[in-house]
């Protein structure tokens, strides 16, 4: 169950706070519904509840708050706006990439695709779905690591009739097999047809805590519901009693023989008729409007309200215990156009008739109840370390930024060497890395950088992560995950880009220019070196400032500004040292170092006591002490 406890949103200005000491309960086994009108402050709730604001108050789920869980989307399922995620990635593509990050199995993403009905449509960007499309989608994200409860925002806007009633058939569904639901709303119509317990707010403070019954018999208009063949009659004879007793009565006609009597009974509609001998085939009292064609999620019972709630109670005991193992649902036939949704034609004709009606009130009990979810996950596996690596694997190659940019730093490359072989006076270390004394970085250093920038840039532009705790969650194994990647990317992209210049000046000029020099083992570890610490400068500027275009920029500040400061600090202090730095290190130590230790180690601190090497070293440990103290203040917060 969810527990919200005085969530209050930190007031802007002299603003009152939009969200202000909201308390309330959403059980197992239940759907929940937070009502309001645009700007009541149900978003601004969620993201209390989902420590996604700041703000004062808690919220429990299941007991413990979002951040005392060790994995939050195995424990609640989100779905806020639109699915976070690129537009180029494809639908099955972004669900394995969620799959990997929740530490469940890829064969997941299959199940959730044939859930929601997306089978045929796995193969499409994201950013080409239609709106019931990305609801679907949502939804599978959502139910994904088979969370024990679903917090939706507005699910069913925009949506068709037969998309909503496939969507809120689907969460019934999830409800009744033992899960918690939360969704906001805006219309108290569709809260009193879907939900089990309305949860009221009005400009941030709650007004209202009630089971669906007593909600549509005191805050939505009652009326009366008659269907006759003198309909129009009938209207007639009630407005003109109405205004000989001067009461406040309004009489609707909807379509062929059907009325709608506001402010009179069932008593008086059909005293009216029997006095004036008019043949009555249905009048009956009803609360909220159910909208044309739209049958409640279940039968009603006899003493339940006209919503088809209980008037004893919930569907589920409120006590209910955690969600187990559900059996194994019927696969639900993929439909690229929403399974379920009537034409226009065939809704007109629903809308119009009471045999239309009853057939569509039963066609759609129908499609509620066979609405199926994905098997559950009956043994979570291990957390492992190589988790957020495949994660992180996924998410960079399945978009082709990656292969466009490399693609991009091998021809500008390619052609900036050509053209420093005809001008000459480069010296061959230059001329190979492609890198004019002019530029503050070669190429390929400034493409590693912007693959190391996007790294964390495109979690903030397009998080996939936007339900674990915060856009982006800041921890270690994440961290250490873009580390890897985006250094790995880095060495692939220096050794081709080495490796096209060579065999293309040899192709143009001959080998005399692409001879091997002698001190090569030092200069590739210098080229690796630079083009591995500007992607990790990128992943840790971007994490540290939310933002590829500053990752970058911190990318390009270290050998524009930094590399003048360092060169200006080592010149200042000059050091003399007449023997050389292996003697010192060797008669320094007590213990002689093994394999010639002591010449590796200075090739190492001379490449650091480079101004370049020593600009980008200190650059990086002064990011990581940012990227550490963001992370320890938010964590703090």
């Amino acid at each position: 169950m969810i527990q919200a406890i005085g969530l209050t949103s930190t007031p802007r200005k002299e603003l009152p706070p939009a969200v202000d000491d909201v308390s309330f309960e959403a059980h197992a086994g239940r759907v929940t519904a937070l009502l309001g009108a645009p700007g009541a402050g149900k978003t601004t709730a969620l993201g209390l509840m989902l420590e996604l604001q700041r703000g004062r108050g808690v919220t429990h789920f299941r007991g413990r708050p979002l951040h005392r869980i060790p994995h939050p989307s195995h424990e609640v399922g989100v779905l806020l706006g639109d699915v976070p995620g690129h537009p180029a990635r494809t639908v099955r593509g972004h669900l394995r990439m969620l799959s990997a990050a929740a530490g469940v199995p890829v064969r997941r993403a299959d199940e959730v695709l044939e859930a929601v009905g997306l089978v045929s449509l796995r193969d499409e960007r994201l950013g080409t779905l239609s709106r019931g499309m990305d609801r679907r989608l949502g939804l599978a994200c959502a139910l994904l690591p088979d969370p024990h409860t679903l917090v939706l925002d507005e699910p069913a806007r925009g949506l068709s009739i037969g998309e909503s009633r496939w969507l809120y058939g689907m969460l019934r569904t999830y409800a009744a097999q033992g899960g918690t639901v939360l969704c906001t709303t805006a219309d108290p119509k569709e809260a009193a047809r879907i939900a089990d317990r309305v949860v009221t707010l009005e400009r941030g403070r709650l007004v209202a805590d009630q089971e669906a019954a007593d909600f549509s018999r005191t805050r939505l208009r009652p009326r009366v519901a008659v269907r006759s063949p003198h309909a129009a009659r009938l209207s007639s004879l009630l407005a003109q009693e109405a205004r000989a007793a001067q009461r406040s009565v309004e009489v609707a006609r909807e379509g062929g023989n059907r009325l709608r009597v506001y402010g009179s009974t069932c008593a008086d509609v059909g005293e009216i008729a029997f006095r004036h001998g008019i043949v009555v085939h249905q009048l009956a009292d009803e609360v909220g409007d159910m909208g044309p064609g739209a049958g409640a999620p279940e039968p009603p019972a006899a003493d339940g309200d006209a919503a088809g709630h209980p008037a004893d109670g919930p569907r589920q005991d409120p006590a209910a215990p955690p969600r187990q193992a559900r059996p194994a649902a019927p696969p639900h036939p993929g439909a690229p156009a929403g399974e379920g949704s009537p034409a226009p034609g065939e809704a007109a004709a629903e809308e119009t008739g009471p045999a239309s009606g009853r057939r569509s009130r039963r066609r759609a009990r129908t499609r509620d109840a066979d609405a199926a979810l994905p098997p559950p996950i009956s043994v979570r596996p291990a957390s492992r370390p190589l988790r957020p690596l495949r994660y992180e694997i996924r998410r960079a190659t399945g978009v082709g930024t990656v292969f466009l940019v490399g693609a991009v730093v091998l021809a500008v490359s390619a052609l900036t060497a050509v053209v420093l072989a005809r001008v000459g006076h480069t010296p061959q270390p230059r001329l190979l890395a492609a890198w004019p004394a002019e530029f503050p970085l070669p190429p390929a250093a400034l493409g590693a950088g912007l693959l190391g920038a996007l790294a964390f840039g495109d979690e903030f532009r397009h998080p996939a992560l936007a339900a674990d705790r915060g856009t982006v969650p800041r921890r270690l194994g994440l961290l250490t995950a873009k580390l890897l990647v985006s250094s790995a990317l880095a060495l692939v992209l220096a050794v081709l880009t080495v490796g096209c210049d060579a065999e293309l000046l040899y192709l143009v000029y001959g080998r005399e220019v692409v001879a091997i020099p002698a001190d090569w083992l030092s200069l590739s570890a210098g080229w690796l070196g630079l083009v591995m610490g500007c992607a990790c400068a990128g992943v840790l500027a971007a994490g540290v400032f939310r933002s590829t275009t500053a990752g970058l920029a911190v990318v390009v500040a270290v050998p524009l500004l930094v590399v003048p400061l360092v060169h200006e600090v080592t010149e200042g202090t000059p050091v003399r040292t007449p023997a050389p730095l292996s003697s010192r290190l060797r008669d320094g130590l007590p213990l002689r170092w093994p394999f010639g230790g002591e010449h590796h180690l200075e090739a190492a601190l001379r490449l650091i006591a480079q101004p370049v090497g020593g600009a980008l070293a200190l650059s990086l440990v002064a990011l990581l002490c940012a990227y550490l103290c963001t992370g320890l203040r938010s964590r703090v917060r």
